[in-house]
């Protein structure tokens, strides 16, 4: 009998993360000699603080290449454990956290131990792309509430209550969020914790925030789940560092799937997360910087362009445009625009029909890059459409 290879029911359903399709098809474009200008991908493109690439080093060299608790490091958790108490106030035990290999991980762990086949969980749309595929695959129901440009794509209560019912398991938040750069007021997330069910709160991109203030869900309700990581803040994706802070009824069962799936997260990188934490508060101020510099130009570069923006993002590094005046197929136009204009975008059906007919654009890139690519989609639009 020859292998055959097939989906099964878990895979059948997960879409494509379209993003890749584009940054994949980029690839192929540049080994064709062409230039293309990367605006899809949401990876920070300095190198990570010096403290980091030390404390990498010095792993190395003190041989920390072994095993490490399958939960992680007491160490690294008792500095996360304090970073959340400084930044928020919110008293953690370091027995309440899960140290993973990136934040992916952590979403695999927790959908596992929290799903039954059915459950259900709440999420905006638009939402991150790949969040429906960790719901589904670990046998839940994604249940997708709608939120709105003229809000500033945050949730609206009534909406969620709507959308409850007796199989909801959680509500997945994310403040500063993926695609759209807003932040949750604490208003809303306040009306949110007081659901009485838990709340999943995706924390990854705090500490990119230029207007306004980022808020943990912890400070409102402890009957909550956060994830958050190094990637973004501190520039550290490919060292593939994250966590999970979960109710401590549950460590039990978050250790077992570690111990069997995972064994431990990557000595070396926990090194690194602990220097991230404790040493690099002035490096990543000057980033924070040199992102809301290219924050302001590219709004102010899509405005004069013709893409609407009704609430300007404040939050990580992602602006979600408008472009349903001239195609109402995200896909199709992203394409079209890697193809004549060569530059990379994602298309908003990415993350949800919410966003169909928006372009997300990041800013993740050097300011010469991203005015380079906001001059060749201005020609293009120019040459496509006319002029405004």
């Amino acid at each position: 009998m020859k292998v055959a290879c097939v989906e099964t029911s878990r895979t059948k359903d997960i879409k494509p993360f379209y993003v890749m399709d584009v940054l994949e098809r980029a690839h192929a474009m540049e080994r064709e000699g062409k230039s293309i200008i990367h605006l899809q991908v949401g990876e920070p493109d300095f190198d990570v603080p010096m403290p980091v690439r030390d404390a990498v080093c010095r792993a190395m060299y003190d041989g920390r290449t072994h095993y490490t608790h399958s939960m992680g490091t007491m160490d690294l958790r008792e500095a996360i454990a304090e970073d959340y108490l400084k930044r928020y106030g919110v008293e953690i035990s370091p027995e309440q956290i899960v140290v993973t290999n990136g934040t992916s991980p952590a979403m695999s762990l927790l959908f596992g131990a929290l799903l039954e086949q059915g459950d259900e969980i709440i999420l905006s749309d638009p939402h991150y792309a790949c969040y429906p595929s960790f719901i589904t695959f670990n046998g839940g129901v994604p249940v997708k509430v709608p939120v709105f440009e003229e809000d500033g794509f945050q949730y609206r209560a009534a909406a969620i209550r709507e959308k409850m019912t007796g199989r909801t398991k959680a509500i997945f938040i994310n403040s500063p969020s993926n695609p759209t750069g807003n932040l949750l007021s604490p208003e809303r997330m306040r009306k949110i914790a007081d659901m009485d069910v838990p709340i999943i709160s995706d924390e990854i991109y705090h500490g990119l925030v230029y207007e306004g203030e980022e808020h943990s869900i912890l400070e409102y309700t402890d009957n909550a789940f956060v994830f958050n990581g190094f990637s973004k803040l501190y520039a550290m994706t490919g060292l593939r560092l994250g966590y999970l802070i979960a109710p401590k009824q549950c460590m039990r069962t978050l250790n077992k799937l570690c111990q069997n799936f995972f064994i431990s997260p990557n000595a070396v990188s926990q090194c690194a997360g602990i220097a991230a934490l404790r040493e690099c508060d002035a490096e990543v101020a000057k980033m924070k910087l040199i992102y809301n510099e290219r924050r302001k130009f590219m709004i102010r570069r899509l405005k004069e362009i013709g893409f609407g923006i009704t609430v300007e993002p404040t939050g990580a590094f992602y602006v979600l445009g408008n472009a349903r005046h001239w195609s109402g197929d995200s896909y199709k136009f992203a394409f079209e625009i890697l193809e004549n204009a060569h530059v990379g975008v994602t298309p908003g059906i990415d993350f949800g029909q919410g966003a169909e007919g928006y372009i997300r654009f990041s800013y993740a890139n050097s300011l010469e890059n991203i005015n380079e690519g906001m001059n060749r989609l201005e020609r293009f639009i120019k040459e496509r459409f006319g002029s405004r």
